[in-house]
């Protein structure tokens, strides 16, 4: 059975203009969630040393806080607290001290790790600056690799992938942290990389079909890729599942973060890189 993607390529800029503009709206006006990472704050781990001190009385005495607790192994309890908006790193230190002594001596603590503000700015920066030098590494890349339709649409795509990523985060509201940093270079990678295995193919195809109609020829290489395509994206989602069935509540949202990554990289390639191909001569093509 053929599919006609090729049929519906003008539906596919109106969803993905769409797309585009909500996920610019959201940032625009939602803004982030940002993590302890970037906007500052305290994480410990500590291990209970009463026997009839779970978690759930650790919530209930540091609720003035709005902790985010989390199971470990060795019986250890992750215990993250953010910052109020504008705290300066005196109230951080002496935040850490309240909690100290909130906890008293039914807790030891293996690990305390303070981010004040100035270094939670600090880790925006180089996480935007890791995204902005990898994008153009790429961007490089796909210029060397390919010339005019191929590095367009490519390009657009990336640029696509991008937006779309940072506005998942800020529609959904999952916390922007360092692992968002790494979630969003992850999956525009596997994009990339989704994108170029179908180029080869199309490449292929047209030197192969000479008088085939170019919508014809992206459609029938897709169609030879989709098998492949199908299986690697179901393959990893299956992966992130596991991670969010027994990963626990952590790495919930990396999880979920990669299944949206890994399906909107997919739909992208076939429905913007491959799309924008059919807006060109290939066959002039000079590499």
């Amino acid at each position: 059975m053929k599919l006609h993607f090729m049929k519906y390529r003008k539906l596919s800029y109106w969803v993905s203009g769409i797309c585009v503009l909500l996920s610019i709206l959201s940032i625009a006006i939602k803004g982030f969630n940002y993590g302890i990472d970037f906007s500052g704050g305290i994480s410990m781990e500590v291990t209970p040393v009463v026997a009839d001190y779970t978690i759930d009385k650790m919530r209930h005495d540091l609720e003035a806080f709005k902790p985010e607790l989390q199971a470990v192994d060795n019986d250890s309890i992750l215990l993250r607290v953010g910052l109020p908006k504008g705290s300066t790193d005196e109230q951080l230190n002496a935040r850490v001290s309240e909690i100290k002594n909130i906890l008293g001596n039914r807790v030891e603590y293996s690990q305390v790790q303070v981010v004040g503000p100035k270094i939670g700015g600090e880790l925006i920066r180089g996480g935007i600056l890791a995204i902005l030098v990898s994008f153009v590494l790429m961007s490089v890349y796909i210029w060397i690799q390919y010339r005019g339709g191929y590095a367009v649409g490519s390009f657009v795509s990336l640029v696509l992938d991008l937006i779309l990523m940072f506005g998942f985060f800020s529609i959904v509201g999952l916390e922007f942290n360092q692992t968002a940093i790494a979630v969003i270079l992850m999956g525009v990678g596997y994009s990339i990389n989704d994108k170029v295995v179908n180029y080869d193919r199309i490449d292929e195809n047209i030197k192969k079909y000479h008088k085939m109609p170019m919508s014809d020829v992206i459609d029938l290489s897709v169609n030879e890729m989709l098998y492949r395509t199908i299986m690697t994206s179901v393959s990893t989602i299956l992966a992130m599942v596991g991670i969010y069935v027994f990963g626990g509540q952590m790495l919930q949202e990396f999880a979920i973060a990669m299944t949206f990554s890994i399906v909107m990289g997919t739909l992208t390639s076939i429905y913007i890189s491959n799309v924008i191909l059919y807006h060109f001569n290939l066959r002039e093509t000079d590499y």
